[in-house]
């Protein structure tokens, strides 16, 4: 999978983290495209949810990325951040989420990757099924009005975005970036 370009900041840490050995500024960012948590090195001060450059050319207000991190190792002012972001980054690429609901197929015989999004059962995917058929959708307040009792789809893919950055469903994910695997070294204690 590529790497991120973009990220939104969630956290700054002008004296780094308190557990650290190394006194440095640090900041939690959470990538544009692939929803990627990483932890990075400032060049300066950063404001909470601001966009920064952290692609591989050169960057203007990142020295470094330090490495990815889990949902479990966010400050409590990147994780009180976080739907904020995912939710200025959803309709800052509308787009991409309605052509998700245009395209989106089965992942089995019995299951369709619209069931995998929080509130949806078998009568909202028959229904959005049944609409994009006549017309695809092209914004997500379309899909709201068109399809009967439907739950707000902004919400829903914040909620679904939060789980896979969660970790809740450890088999799919639509949107985020899976989380690293964590190698085992074989190492034993004694």
């Amino acid at each position: 999978m590529p790497n991120e370009e973009y990220a939104i900041v969630l956290d700054y840490l002008a004296k780094g983290k308190s557990s650290s050995f190394k006194s440095e500024p640090v900041a939690q960012v959470l990538g544009t495209d692939y929803f990627t948590l990483l932890e990075v090195v400032p060049k300066e001060a950063l404001k909470s949810m601001e966009k920064v450059y952290v692609g591989k050319d050169k960057r203007d207000k990142i020295l470094q990325i330090k490495k990815r991190v889990s949902f479990k190792e966010l400050t409590s002012t990147a994780v009180s951040e976080l739907e904020n972001a995912v939710e200025k980054l959803i309709v800052e690429e509308e787009q991409k989420f309605v052509k998700f609901f245009n395209t989106a197929g089965a992942i089995t015989i019995k299951r369709h990757q619209l069931e995998l999004l929080p509130g949806l059962g078998k009568k909202h995917m028959h229904d959005i099924l049944s609409e994009r058929q006549k017309k695809p959708f092209e914004s997500l307040k379309e899909i709201e009005e068109r399809v009967p009792l439907m739950p707000n789809p902004l919400h829903i893919l914040v909620k679904r975005i939060l789980e896979e950055l969660k970790g809740d469903d450890p088999k799919h994910f639509l949107f985020a970036r899976p989380p690293a695997i964590e190698q085992s070294f074989g190492y034993r204690r004694f």
